[in-house]
Parts: structure tokens; C-alpha cells; sequence
């Protein structure tokens, strides 16, 4: 076997009652480790392991959430504890093509269309072991203001990953949101981590989506996501246009906003370049 420790070998064969053949590591797992386990009789599951604090009983709540609340295909969990995850696994190596972005497009545009009465979630979550704040609010505008921008800025700050002057043109951005974002339609259930590590495909279809940031909010914060790593393209867009027609300016003015959320992610956990392409985005945004 390859670096599982003895404690969670046991521990996982004591929830499966199985005794495990083989373990391989995979990639991804900004909290730990993930490997591919398989079990005695040829069951195979996904195992994720980290440290004491690293929140996975929470990635476990929030894949039960999406399959209890949605048909997005994510994994099962068959056990989640705070530095240990146990998962089905999902077979999905294959690279994006035009029918699966098509495909994830129906499955994010049907994600979308699952609502809620207020934006935020009855719990926080967790985004690469970064806590998110849900405290519910019925203003979307308030909801992404204070628990996404001036919340995260503040903590990168805070870690050393954020200059000063930075965080202020932020808090500026802030003051002035609500003249550059509006209130959608309806809270939407989103995945909240969407880029091209967490979209498995097999063949032409999607066979899963894994790592959730789960929360309700304006869905075209997981349109913008999508496109800082260039995950989707223009085969996504279309159909998704198609089944959830897309407001005006989101590609001129709101996938910049809605992009420093997951800037900010990075750059409070890995510094870096993240800071100067924040600066660059709100130079575009005249701040």
C-alpha cells in the first residue's frame, strides 16, 4: 500500500468490513491526501485523509446535500469524519469535449433551478479548507458583499497574502457593489468550485462532479468561476444560455466581480501571483 497510514486502513476497513488490496494516490486534495482504495471482493472507493481541523466531515455534508437536493451526479459518502472521507468512487479521466460541456451544461443549468428563500446555507462550508460563511440573507448584493468580498479580503490580509493597499480598493469596490451587481431572480444552488480538477468525464458525458463549495446564490458566480481556469467554453455557454438564458453584462462587468471570490481563495492559500491579477481586475473595474 502507498502512504495510507495503519489507523486509517484500519478505520476504513472497519466502516466497509472489508479488508483493502491496493492503494493508489490521485491527484487533487488541497486539505490532505486522496488516494483510490480497493477492497477485498473489487469494490473500489475514494478515500480522502488530513489533518485534525481539516473540515472533510463538512465535504461530506455537502455531497449529501447535493444528492439529497439535487440530481447532480457527486459521489456517495459512505463515511465522513473531520480528518477522514470515504467515497464511492467515480470512474472520469477523460478530457472535456464539446457533448460534455454540453452535458455539464444541463446538469449545472438543472443545479441552478434547485432554489431556496434566502441566499447563504443553514451552515457554513468549506472552500479548499477555507471556511465560507452562510449566515442567510435575503440581499444577494449584502450576501456577496459581506461574506464573500470584505470577509475573504480581510483574511488574506490578515495571513500575510493581501498588501494593505489591496484590501482598501477592495473595501472601495465593496462601498459601490450594488451599482455593478444586481439581484438574480431567485437564490440558486450552486457547486461553488467549478473548474476542470472537479469535473470528472467519461467519454462524452459527465460522470461526476466532486469537491463542493456548496451554497445558494446568484448562479452566475459558478458561470464566472468556470472561466478563471478556462474550464468551460463556448459548447457550455450556448446550452446553458439555452435552458437559463444569461443577463446582460456578465461577460463585460460581473464575471470580473464575481471572479475575485476565487481569487481570493487563492490568494489566501497560496499567495503568489493572485494578489497582482486582483489589482489587475480591479484596475479594469476602476478602482
Amino acid at each position: 500500500m502507498d502512504a495510507l497510514s495503519d489507523e486509517n486502513s484500519k478505520i476504513i476497513s472497519q466502516i466497509t468490513g472489508r479488508e483493502i488490496d491496493h492503494v493508489a494516490p490521485l491527484t487533487g486534495g488541497c486539505v490532505g491526501e486522496v488516494y483510490r482504495v480497493r477492497l477485498s471482493g473489487g469494490e473500489t472507493v475514494v478515500v480522502k485523509t488530513g489533518p485534525a481541523g481539516g473540515h472533510l466531515d463538512v465535504e461530506g455534508w455537502m455531497l449529501r446535500y447535493l444528492r439529497e437536493n439535487s440530481a447532480l451526479p457527486v459521489p456517495e459518502v459512505i463515511s465522513a469524519q473531520e480528518s477522514l472521507l470515504v467515497m464511492s468512487y467515480i470512474d472520469g479521466q477523460d478530457a472535456l469535449s464539446s457533448p460534455s460541456e454540453c452535458h455539464a451544461a444541463e446538469l449545472l443549468a438543472a443545479l441552478h433551478g434547485v432554489t431556496h428563500a434566502e441566499f447563504g446555507l443553514e451552515r457554513d462550508t468549506v472552500i479548499g479548507g477555507i471556511v465560507q460563511p452562510n449566515e442567510p440573507n435575503s440581499s444577494w448584493v449584502a450576501f456577496f458583499r459581506d461574506r464573500r468580498l470584505l470577509y475573504l479580503a480581510a483574511e488574506a490580509e490578515q495571513a500575510g497574502r493581501l498588501p494593505g493597499p489591496v484590501r482598501a480598493r477592495i473595501d472601495a469596490l465593496a462601498a459601490r457593489i450594488g451599482e455593478f451587481i444586481d439581484e438574480p431572480e431567485a437564490p440558486a444552488l450552486i457547486h461553488g468550485d467549478m473548474w476542470g480538477g472537479n469535473v470528472l468525464v467519461q467519454g462524452d458525458r459527465i460522470a461526476g462532479f466532486v469537491d463542493p463549495a456548496i451554497y445558494y446564490g446568484d448562479a452566475e458566480i459558478e458561470l464566472a468561476f468556470s472561466t478563471m481556469f478556462a474550464t468551460f467554453g463556448e459548447s457550455f455557454f450556448r446550452r446553458y444560455d439555452e435552458l437559463r438564458p444569461m443577463r446582460p453584462g456578465f461577460f463585460e462587468i460581473r464575471r470580473d466581480i464575481y471572479n475575485l471570490w476565487p481569487l481570493l481563495v487563492h490568494a489566501r492559500l497560496f499567495g503568489g501571483g493572485y494578489a497582482d491579477t486582483i489589482e489587475k481586475t480591479l484596475s479594469r473595474l476602476g478602482f
